[in-house]
């Protein structure tokens, strides 16, 4: 089967290359490849033999399949070259620079990477601003993750994960409402069998009627009726402090300074009369 052959060989003598999109020049008919496309550079004879002496007619006009304009012509196409020093990008479609109106390459187009002189130099009011950030950012890279404290945020975050969990097993009275439920995980005094029990009482119940409630669910010894004996004593989870008797749940969970927190985490102990602090409340969650 014979070899197809596609394109056209250059009619140059000493270059005859062959060319897949040849250039046809309307001067002197001829085939030519892409470097000798121009009537200089294949020695065109209506250039050089034209009626003035052997001179090139300067009155002819040729088409810019060998001449070119603006941009060069390939057949139908144009390529427009990018106007950056050492670029020889081209693009079919024409890109203009909007500040300084110079024909770019897709590479060069924008500001920076063309060096508009018409690029505005970066205001102090918008450097000041990215020096501060950038000075926030690497002081929070400075702390070591250890010493980062964990704040309200982190407490009420991980009630609510804790909540779900608490409502499938917190003990507590079934005729309370759904709705006046409030959820702990409740941890016991120091001592005994068991270390934390889930359980739910009503946040309409004074702190006093939770510990009573509390006592009876984990079977805890409650002489709170007693001017002589400890008393037993609902403490917060995070700083220790013991909470009055007479305040109310509802009252907690709205606090500004120190809130419990629904599916939370609460201490209950023995103190002694007078004693408002368990202490160190990180050996009860240990």
């Amino acid at each position: 089967m014979a070899e197809l052959e596609v394109g056209q060989h250059c009619d140059v003598e000493l270059c005859g290359q062959l060319d897949f999109l040849p250039f046809v020049c309307d001067g002197c008919s001829g085939v030519f490849c892409l470097t000798h496309r121009s009537p200089d550079s294949h020695g065109c004879r209506k250039v050089t033999t034209g009626g003035n002496g052997g001179q090139s007619d300067s009155s002819t006009q040729y088409p810019s399949s060998c001449t070119g304009g603006s941009g060069i012509q390939s057949d139908s196409s144009t390529q427009y070259p990018c106007s950056y020093t050492g670029c020889s990008g081209k693009e079919l479609v024409e890109v203009l620079c909007p500040f300084c109106k110079k024909p770019l390459c897709l590479r060069h187009r924008h500001q920076p990477d063309h060096e508009c002189e018409k690029l505005e130099a970066p205001k102090p009011r918008m450097s000041a601003t990215q020096q501060l950030v950038k000075g926030i950012v690497d002081s929070k890279k400075c702390v070591p993750p250890n010493k980062v404290r964990r704040g309200a945020k982190n407490a009420e975050t991980a009630a609510k994960v804790a909540l779900m969990k608490l409502k499938l097993h917190a003990l507590g009275d079934k005729s309370l409402p759904q709705s006046e439920r409030i959820y702990f995980q409740v941890y016991l005094p120091k001592g005994g069998k068991e270390k934390s029990k889930p359980m739910f009482f009503c946040k309409k119940w004074s702190i006093g009627k939770v510990v009573d409630c509390a006592a009876s669910i984990a079977d805890l010894k409650n002489d709170n009726n007693r001017a002589d004996a400890k008393k037993l004593r609902v403490c917060q989870a995070e700083t220790g402090a013991a909470l009055p008797m007479d305040s109310s749940v509802e009252m907690w969970l709205s606090s500004a300074e120190n809130p419990l927190y629904n599916g939370g985490n609460i201490i209950i102990e023995y103190l002694v009369n007078e004693c408002n602090d368990l202490g160190d409340a990180s050996v009860y969650l240990s």
